[in-house]
């Protein structure tokens, strides 16, 4: 097993698809063979209902073991996984109280690096293909704490009107990001919530190809029920109805981040 990769889905506006993009190519990447550790660093939890039911992500959230308690112990996130019910395909769930995370990381030397830091005994096991990292639709203390983890970012930007909103803020983020953080690339833009009978997309397209230096994925994710019917029973689309559209465009994407 090679060295892991470390991805961080984020972007400053909530509503992107951050977190259905990171479950589903976590689980896309399994099927190729790869192991997968999810990391849920939203307080909204939905990275961690995407694979359990409400009730044990609660219970997640008021134990012990979740991403928070780590991060405020500074613990070996090791002790922190669970196991899903989906083959090589684990999670570090969230808590309710990651919205104050920002206080519990404010007075901590090297702030920056406390995620990188709690990460090192997974990432020197080698014991994951790739992890991934569902960020909150902020930009602060604890974003940078996981861009400074990552070794690439992937922005999912919805096709609406107000899509786009505050990316350039988010651009503008990652350059302070990568003086503390050089080797973070942009992996790709992906654009979710696709209509292709509207407009919109075309104009998502435009502005975005106008971006120098950044990569626009060629898969895109359209509009599919099936997406909120899979968040509903708590599965990946592709193992909750593998023949949906949407299931074959985040087999697509995850084929696209392999390469990358």
């Amino acid at each position: 097993m090679g060295k892991t990769k470390v991805i961080c889905f984020a972007n400053n506006k909530g509503g992107s698809g951050k977190s259905t993009t990171c479950s589903n190519v976590g689980y896309g990447l399994t099927q190729f063979g790869k192991r997968v550790l999810l990391i849920d660093g939203d307080m909204q939890l939905n990275l961690s209902l995407s694979l359990f039911d409400e009730d044990q992500v609660l219970a997640f959230a008021q134990s012990e073991k979740n991403l928070y308690e780590g991060i405020r112990r500074q613990d070996d996130l090791k002790d922190y996984i669970v196991y899903s019910d989906y083959k090589n395909l684990d999670l570090i769930p969230s808590s309710t109280l990651m919205s104050s995370i920002e206080y519990e990381l404010f007075t901590k030397w090297q702030r920056e690096y406390i995620l990188k830091k709690c990460l090192t005994n997974i990432l020197e096991t080698e014991i994951y293909d790739y992890i991934l990292i569902d960020a909150p639709p902020t930009l602060g203390g604890w974003v940078m704490n996981i861009l400074c983890a990552s070794d690439q970012i992937i922005i999912p930007v919805e096709s609406t009107p107000w899509g786009l909103f505050g990316l350039g803020n988010m651009f503008e983020f990652l350059e302070q990001v990568k003086q503390v953080a050089p080797d973070l690339t942009i992996g790709g833009v992906l654009i979710t919530k696709v209509d292709t009978r509207k407009s919109y997309f075309k104009q998502t397209i435009d502005m975005l190809k106008d971006l120098e230096g950044v990569k626009v994925f060629d898969t895109f994710i359209r509009v599919d029920s099936t997406i909120e019917w899979s968040q509903d029973n708590h599965a990946p689309i592709m193992a909750y109805k593998k023949s949906s559209r949407s299931a074959k465009e985040y087999m697509e994407l995850t084929k696209e981040i392999i390469r990358l």
